[in-house]
């Protein structure tokens, strides 16, 4: 099957980056790098992102890119007598599919927040009504459906329209708008927090800390930031592998991959600076959990001179967010589509759409009428199970494969790899490295394996 290709090496990044760019960055870094103690956190971080997220990127961006297929028959196209290797392809299209179970729900959530903000809902909340308004939102399912169906009716009409003029064309344009809004933001809490002179939220986030990681749990705080390096890049489960299809051979993807992980992490860590200091400004705690946006934040703007103004820019920038990501990752589940149907565009949109629209279903339902429902014990519910199965399994246990398939001789093998890595111009993957990516890094992400279902089941959950 002929790939189509990006109109530019610029639309190449932004639309990797924009898979990569997304709710892990913008709602999840900022809340676990708070639970997690901060500076510390964010050290190691980034730390795993380079000794481990760069090189799984590439293999995944190589094994795209020569195959020209997305992950469901990749493997059968570069090594067509390995059968068991499609398991991985059946994996991570699962993996792709629970990812927008639930990243289709909380875009929704997005959606809404901007609304409520911008028409002055929260403004005459005090703190407790501001978490009755969350709690309300999630016990009553209609408002949440109508918007996740809408997320999924804009991302198939976008993946409809073909590659460059639908997701290219509308994924750079969000980029951009994502990346102005986080300079304003993120200097805007900045001044907020620096103007007593103390500086607290940006020291507690920036610089390292044993005693708080002591505070987090180490084992809990290495595993987190283990299992984020995967996360926010959509590592394991061929969402970059698609990508990788569709670019040229004119440039090395050492290179593409370091510009893609260098904007992901730039807005990691510009979101963090949104969140956090603001959050020490007024007296919010930034390590509550995943609905610290939703339940803190708008107290937080409340408080803030021009507060409407400033918390309707915040949600737009996260709704911007929240659509790159779940429209890339739609067009890997598509992409699966066409090739195992040969369908259209927009019949494979509007079948995915849809199907995604039911498959959401439960992560909505589990705040009310599945409440009943809880896979981790008191306080858990299913969009934690969804997560789960996405972070801790899917992602790192589909990273090694794609690490063993790019090393191993019963895989696709290193000479081939590498042989697909340095093609075009640009800076090189060093041959050198075989024996770390061969057994160094499959070892690190049995570590982030083991360390993550220890961290669940072993009383750190």
């Amino acid at each position: 099957m002929g790939r189509e290709h990006l109109s530019s090496r610029f639309g190449v990044i932004l639309l990797s980056a924009g898979c990569a760019v997304g709710l892990g960055n913008v709602w999840r870094f900022p809340y676990i790098a708070g639970k997690n103690g901060g500076g510390l956190f964010v050290l190691l971080y980034l730390v795993f992102l380079a000794i481990l997220g760069l090189p799984v990127l590439i293999m995944e961006f190589a094994a795209g890119r020569a195959a020209g297929r997305p992950i469901l028959s990749l493997h059968s196209s570069l090594t067509p007598g390995k059968p068991a290797w499609r398991l991985h392809g059946f994996a991570g299209l699962a993996g792709n599919v629970v990812l927008m179970m639930f990243y289709t729900v909380v875009a929704g959530w997005m959606l809404i927040y901007f609304v409520r903000t911008a028409s002055g809902f929260f403004s005459p909340l005090d703190p407790s009504g501001v978490a009755a308004a969350f709690a309300g939102m999630l016990a009553s399912p209609a408002e949440q459906i109508a918007a996740m169906v809408l997320v999924c009716a804009v991302s198939a009409a976008v993946c409809a329209m073909g590659l460059r003029r639908g997701v290219e064309r509308v994924v750079k344009r969000l980029m951009v708008c994502l990346l102005l809004l986080i300079a304003v933001l993120a200097a805007n809490s900045i001044w907020l927090d620096a103007r007593d002179g103390d500086a607290a939220g940006l020291r507690f986030y920036l610089v390292p800390s044993l005693e708080r990681m002591r505070e987090a749990g180490f084992a809990t705080v290495v595993a987190e930031a283990m299992n984020h390096s995967f996360f926010t890049l959509s590592l394991g489960i061929g969402a970059m592998a698609i990508f990788g299809s569709y670019i040229g051979r004119s440039r090395t993807l050492l290179g593409e991959a370091m510009n893609v992980a260098a904007l992901d992490t730039l807005v990691s860590i510009a979101a963090g600076i949104v969140v956090i200091p603001a959050c020490f400004a007024y007296g919010a705690n930034p390590g509550q959990g995943p609905g610290l946006v939703f339940s803190t934040l708008p107290n937080v703007f409340n408080d803030m001179p021009y507060g409407r103004f400033w918390g309707a820019l915040f949600f737009a920038f996260m709704s911007c967010a929240a659509m790159t990501s779940v429209i890339a990752v739609f067009e890997t589940i598509l992409a699966c589509a066409m090739d195992a149907f040969s369908w259209s565009r927009p019949k494979a949109g509007a079948a995915v759409g849809a199907a995604l629209a039911v498959l959401s279903l439960p992560c909505i339902l589990g705040f009310s009428a599945w409440s009943g429902f809880r896979p981790f014990g008191e306080g858990s519910c299913v969009l934690d199970l969804e997560d789960f199965v996405v972070s801790n399994l899917l992602l790192p246990a589909g990273s090694l494969c794609f690490i063993l398939y790019a090393t191993r001789r019963f895989g696709w093998g290193w000479s081939n790899f590498l042989a697909e890595a340095n093609s075009g111009a640009g800076p090189k993957m060093p041959g050198a490295l075989r024996w770390y990516c061969a057994v160094v890094l499959p070892l690190i992400v049995i570590a982030v394996f083991v360390l993550g279902l220890a961290d669940r089941f072993g009383g750190g959950g």
